[in-house]
């Protein structure tokens, strides 16, 4: 374990010692962003570094190196920062916002891992901290901080916490939170199937995307997809639960007010908390 460390530290140095050296793109991305930035790609996608940049790749990796990585820009097709260091709990409590040594994990542990990486981060680049307005709507329901659900509901959380929904835009819970999968980092615990409990992964989440719902509800925002569940749930109301299954059942929305949308979600020592904020 200790050499593993070692190991990914000093990778981390080495990226730094080479960019500050002025290595080219194609070197430094060889050696340590092969899979996290595609000059080729970044270009493609954003068409204000086309205007910017042109065809020079070393402005391109620059940017995305001091700019695009904190941004939410993708920097190929498999890997988002934003996304990755929202999938992962456990990467955020190592890594906090040095946004380069979660290019550097992905490389060197993260796809061999099954890690996912991919995704649009462009919303979750928004500040955590909610803005300083009174809430369209929000509401609070409790769980049990010790319980295997507690995990689930942590990482679904912090998946959602911050988006921004622009006007016109629709949102989708089940797309948000990521397949409830080991690999994104959900574990097994009861789920309600068939009017029974029985283990799964990712049981809990549906306090999540429940929560979600009354606060929508008090907000004035219908939901244009919501499924009850087969049984009665304690921690909400009847008629105010919103279960969430594979690709099948969801709750989405779509921002029905002129300014964007955020949601700001909460989960600490058993209370969770969801909001909806104007911006």
């Amino acid at each position: 374990m200790k050499q593993k460390i070692s190991f990914f530290m000093s990778m981390i140095l080495c990226f730094y010692m080479l960019w500050g050296s002025g290595t080219s793109v194609k070197a430094a991305q060889t050696q340590l962003t092969s899979l996290t930035f595609d000059a080729d790609y970044y270009y493609n996608t954003y068409p204000d570094l086309q205007a910017a940049f042109g065809h020079d790749y070393d402005q391109l990796y620059r940017h995305y190196l001091d700019s695009g990585l904190a941004e939410g820009r993708s920097g190929s097709a498999e890997f988002n920062c934003l996304v990755y260091r929202n999938n992962y709990p456990d990467l955020q409590a190592s890594f906090g916002d040095d946004y380069r040594a979660y290019c550097v994990h992905y490389e060197t542990y993260g796809k061999a891992e099954g890690r996912s990486a991919a995704g649009d981060g462009m919303g979750l680049s928004a500040p955590a901290e909610a803005p300083v307005s009174t809430p369209l709507g929000s509401y609070t329901t409790a769980y049990s901080a010790g319980s295997s659900r507690a995990t689930n509901i942590a990482l679904a959380v912090s998946r959602i916490n911050g988006v921004v929904v622009q006007p016109g835009e629709s949102f989708s819970f089940s797309t948000a939170i990521l397949p409830r999968t080991s690999a994104n980092g959900y574990v097994e615990a009861p789920t309600i199937v068939n009017k029974k409990y029985v283990p799964g992964i990712g049981g809990g989440i549906c306090q999540v995307s429940s929560t979600l719902y009354a606060a929508m509800l008090t907000a004035g925002l219908p939901a244009t997809e919501r499924h009850p569940h087969s049984l009665q749930v304690a921690y909400i109301p009847e008629g105010m639960d919103a279960t969430i299954s594979g690709t099948a059942l969801d709750l989405r929305f779509t921002n029905i007010f002129a300014e964007p949308l955020q949601i700001q979600a909460a989960a600490d020592q058993g209370t969770l908390t969801i909001s909806l904020y104007r911006l």
